[in-house]
């Protein structure tokens, strides 16, 4: 059987990450296309030791394309997501435009992969949120043992979560300074250099920002429905990786050592965790690495049953590209793809 996977939104930074990691993890595809829009047309981009040409997306019949992996922005996956699966190619797609409808499976494969088999019904798959990916990664194994009432978060995200454009205007804010000079922010609400921004995405009419709902109910359809969680989700100048400081609340009683042991056995988690040794995970650490990293796990003493985490990882990688090539390597294993 020949398989044939595309890559929409090739010349982004997403795209690039999904074509690096496809490549890395020698992904079974006979044919790789890179697809983008009309004006990225021709370039070229790289594919392992190969050089692919971008195609059009708007011209790109999928007939005969197994697994399309979507990374173009909301808009455009609207309109060419539900014309790749009619077409019989399967899309998995990391913008927020379909994640919460109810017959798209919402995946993190650490998670919910049984879910997986729900993409029948409209060849389409959702990829989450990077901060919820994270998060949800860190505290299923913790879930499982001793069940999450109520989940408080606050994040520190990297400008990397914005595009290109957001990583440029860290650059040149931190230059301009340097050179006494002022840049106007455009990508951001607040000059980003050397500053902290407590608000990603639009805000909503009860003052919560669209990352924060995002994370609150993109974890009830991934993780348990019962589960209330509180975020407040900041841009921090960092170029790439996502932190999270995590409170958690369980229903049963949960220590320390047990939290541990069992994150410490976990598929996609790397425990680094001794204080004594200043012993913890930074976001230059995880940059470019596959785990989601968790350190500083501790006591919450002002509740019953409570634990604090620290959690890092790239959001460029598990928090997108490679959470998105974990599903397809699902799809060809398990489901015949």
């Amino acid at each position: 059987m020949t398989r044939k996977i595309a890559v929409v939104g090739a010349t982004g930074n997403v795209g690039q990450e999904m074509l690096n990691i496809l490549a890395e993890r020698k992904f079974p595809a006979d044919e790789v296309v890179a697809l983008a829009s009309r004006n990225s047309a021709g370039k070229k981009i790289s594919f392992g030791n190969k050089t692919l040409i971008v195609q059009a997306l708007e011209d790109f019949d999928f007939t005969g394309t197994k697994i399309a992996l979507f990374s173009p922005g909301g808009e455009i996956s609207a309109i060419h997501a539900p014309r790749a699966a009619k077409a019989g190619c399967v899309v998995i797609d990391n913008t927020s435009h379909f994640r919460m409808e109810k017959d798209i499976p919402l995946i993190v494969p650490e998670v919910n992969p049984q879910a997986i088999a729900e993409y029948k019904k409209r060849f389409i798959i959702a990829n989450p949120n990077c901060s919820t990916i994270q998060m949800v990664v860190a505290l299923k194994p913790l879930h499982d043992l001793a069940k999450i009432k109520r989940i408080v978060v606050s994040t520190y995200q990297a400008v990397s979560g914005g595009g290109k454009e957001a990583m440029d205007e860290l650059y040149e804010s931190t230059k301009k300074i340097y050179e006494n000079q002022n840049l106007t922010p455009k990508k951001f609400s607040r000059r980003i250099a050397f500053n902290v921004i407590p608000q990603i995405d639009i805000f909503m009419e009860d003052g919560v920002t669209k990352e924060e709902w995002k994370m609150k109910v993109e974890t009830k359809k991934i993780l348990d429905p019962n589960i209330e969680v509180e975020a407040t989700c900041v841009r921090v100048p960092v170029f790439n990786a996502h932190s999270e400081a995590i409170n958690v609340e369980f229903e049963n009683p949960i220590s320390v050592e047990e939290a541990k042991r069992v994150l410490s056995k976990s598929d996609g988690i790397l425990l680094i965790d001794n204080p004594a040794e200043m012993q913890f995970v930074t976001p230059i650490e995880a940059s470019a690495k596959d785990p989601v990293f968790v350190s500083r796990v501790r006591k919450d003493t002002s509740i019953k049953n409570g634990l604090s985490l620290w959690v890092v990882a790239d959001n460029l990688k598990k928090g997108a590209a490679l959470n998105a090539v974990q599903i397809a390597e699902i799809l060809v294993k398990d489901h015949g793809l």
